[in-house]
C-alpha cells in the first residue's frame, strides 16, 4: 500500500478519460459488468463520483453529492469528466490532506484511506467500461495491483452485507489476470461470461 495514493488515483482518473473519450454514441444504451448500469449510467456514476472525491477534499459534504452527473447531453462525457477529474486531483494536491479527517457517505477516515478508495471504484469501473466497449485498450496492472489491495482491506468478504456497494467474491477465473481477480473478488463477471 502506498503512503500517497494522489499519482495513482490521477493515473486511474486518465485511463478512465481516455476509454470515456473511445465511447461511441451506439455504445450508450449497452450493458455493463456492473449489471445495474448500462454505459450511459455508468459514465454518469464515474463523473459523479470523482466530483464527490473533489468535494471530499475541498472539505464539503461529500454525502449530499449525488454520485451520478446529471444533464449530461450524450456527446458531452468526455469534458464532463474531464472537468470532474482536473478537479479533483486539484483538490488533492495539497499534502496535509493525506492524514486530515474527511467525511464520506460510508464513514470518516484519514484522507489517505479515501483518495486510496477512490482509485479502487474508478479502476474498477474503468474495467467495467472496458468490458462493454470490447477492451479497446489495454489497461494499467500497477492500477489494478493497488486496487485489489485495497479492496481485499476494506471489502472483506465475509463482511459484505445488502449495504455493500459490491457482491460477493466470486471465483478467480482460470488464467484470469489482475483485473480479472479483482473483478472475481468484487463480485463482477467478465460480459463474456456473465
Amino acid at each position: 500500500m502506498t503512503d500517497d495514493p494522489r499519482p495513482l488515483f490521477g493515473r486511474a482518473a486518465e485511463q478512465a478519460a481516455e476509454l470515456i473519450a473511445s465511447v461511441r454514441a451506439e455504445q450508450l444504451d449497452g450493458p455493463t459488468p456492473c449489471t445495474e448500469f448500462d454505459v450511459r449510467t455508468l459514465l454518469s456514476h464515474l463523473t459523479g463520483a470523482t466530483h464527490r472525491v473533489a468535494v471530499v477534499a475541498e472539505g464539503g459534504d461529500a454525502v449530499a453529492v449525488r454520485p451520478f452527473a446529471e444533464g449530461v447531453p450524450d456527446d458531452g462525457w468526455t469534458a464532463a469528466y474531464d472537468e470532474a477529474r482536473t478537479r479533483a486531483v486539484k483538490a488533492w494536491a495539497g499534502d496535509d490532506l493525506l492524514d486530515a479527517v474527511v467525511r464520506l457517505p460510508f464513514g470518516e477516515m484519514p484522507g489517505r484511506a479515501a483518495l486510496s478508495a477512490y482509485v479502487l471504484e474508478t479502476v474498477t469501473h474503468t474495467w467495467d467500461l472496458s468490458e462493454a466497449l470490447g477492451h479497446p485498450r489495454e489497461l494499467d496492472p500497477e492500477l489494478a495491483e493497488f486496487a485489489l489491495t485495497v479492496a481485499r482491506r476494506m471489502l472483506p468478504d465475509e463482511q459484505r452485507d445488502e449495504n455493500t456497494p459490491f457482491a460477493t467474491a466470486r471465483p478467480v477465473p482460470e488464467g484470469a489476470d489482475v483485473y480479472g481477480r479483482l473483478a472475481a473478488w468484487l463480485g463482477r463477471e467478465p460480459l463474456s461470461r456473465a
